[in-house]
């Protein structure tokens, strides 16, 4: 589901071969393919269409403004958490009434921000932020439409660090607390009770949590319909999962399948929130071979990339396939290689003075020496947008493909850079 591809040994991105950008802007650069994204919208918009959705593409996953306006020309509505992705939602030209405010820590700043922007709903997730929103509400003369991000207590089996609809987590309001929560909102002036909220984590690689959660959400919306009021949003969330490596994960049609009759039910207008769906697999890390380090025990391979390009290996454990741009060794549909005949064991470690700098340990490749160019797949979600400068190391740059064209969409960070808001 992507137009990453292998030709005659050589990595292309869409009709760009991958070797020709790193020659041009250098390494490491983040490289996305526009004909991924939209490809990725249009399989969730086909799936789901029966239930009309308004999708909202989750700017945390990647929050580049090429690719948030790319998707936006499509007509994508976006999922904010945060005042800097709605300042970036609006840079782009989106329409606020496609916008959906998340968070558990908006401020009264960001919400009045969001108020007079006019977007579409904030998912509340506290009774605090209820009492807050009314507040700048009031002092605005404005209605602040709301859906309670309700907390259901489902485990969605994924990593600890990215669940987000058990009890334990931070995350919503639990269904006995949001039921007694009503009729407090039905005495604030400045709240319309819109819809509900779900968000189960990231990445689901199977329907039966949702279906678990929306079991329980379903008479919920019920009870607050006995009470007069008038729910018209469901918003199921996001964090469809995608294929790293070998992993099994169902199909968007497989999900809808499950989802759909569930929405039916509700009544609702039907809203999603895909972040890592439609970017994940959009985007490749291209890093180059800086050292091939042999001790007795490893076989480092040192790149110039490191974790504070890509910090999922480091933070989550993840696995991301590895191989070089050019290779004519035969490798499996997963990026491994066929046979032992010229594959080597090795760790690909980063430049960071860290031991968690890596992005493989163990990992079968063939042989490298320096100089070599590695993709990194799957990078495309929550790469880029949780960079940093750590060890004073300046962001790569990013490059967007259409076709046989590419562009740079973020310039390689300078050392300039890293100290333009420092004095001493």
């Amino acid at each position: 589901m992507d137009f990453f591809e292998y030709r005659g040994g050589e990595l292309y991105g869409e009709e760009v071969p991958v070797r020709q950008i790193a020659a041009a802007v250098g390494s490491p650069c983040y490289v996305y393919s526009s004909r991924t994204l939209l490809h990725h919208l249009q399989v969730l918009r086909e799936a789901f269409a029966p239930a009309q959705p308004l999708i909202c593409y989750s700017l945390k996953a990647n929050s580049s403004l090429a690719i948030c306006a790319t998707l936006r020309a499509a007509g994508a509505g976006f999922d904010v958490v945060s005042g800097g992705e709605l300042f970036r939602a609006l840079k782009i030209g989106a329409d606020p009434a496609t916008i959906v405010y998340a968070g558990v820590g908006k401020t009264a700043p960001e919400i009045e921000q969001a108020l007079n922007a006019g977007v579409l709903l904030f998912n509340v997730e506290s009774v605090n932020e209820v009492e807050v929103i009314n507040a700048v509400a009031l002092r605005l003369g404005k209605i602040a439409r709301i859906a309670l991000r309700l907390n259901p207590d489902v485990d969605p089996h994924t990593h600890s660090y990215t669940t987000t609809g058990k009890k334990e987590n931070k995350f919503g309001i639990e269904m006995p607390q949001a039921r007694g929560l009503i009729g407090r909102i039905r005495e604030l002036k400045a709240i319309d009770l819109a819809g509900i909220h779900l968000h189960l984590g990231s990445p689901i690689t199977t329907v039966e949590p949702y279906v678990e959660a929306l079991n329980k959400a379903l008479p919920f919306i019920e009870d607050v319909r006995s009470q007069g009021i008038d729910l018209r949003y469901l918003n199921i969330g996001g964090g469809y999962g995608i294929q790293y490596g070998n992993n099994t994960t169902v199909g968007p049609r497989d999900y809808a399948a499950a989802i759909l009759p569930l929405v039916r039910k509700s009544g609702c207008r039907f809203i999603m929130e895909p972040g890592r769906f439609i970017v994940g697999n959009a985007g490749i890390l291209v890093t180059r071979v800086t050292y091939v380090k042999e001790s007795p025990a490893k076989t480092f391979v040192i790149c110039d990339a490191g974790m504070n390009d890509l910090i999922r290996p480091a933070f989550y454990g993840s696995f991301h396939r590895i191989w070089p741009v050019q290779s004519h060794l035969p490798r499996t549909a997963f990026d491994e290689p066929a046979s032992a005949n010229g594959a080597v064991t090795v760790d690909v470690v980063g430049p960071v003075c860290e031991s968690g700098d890596f992005f493989a340990k163990d990992r079968k490749l063939p042989a490298l020496a320096q100089g070599d160019l590695l993709a990194i797949f799957s990078a495309g979600a929550y790469s880029m947008s949780m960079s940093s400068n750590y060890n004073s190391r300046p962001r790569a740059c990013e490059v967007i493909i259409s076709g046989a064209d590419f562009r740079v969409v973020r310039e390689r960070e300078t050392y300039d850079d890293l100290i333009r808001h420092e004095t001493f």
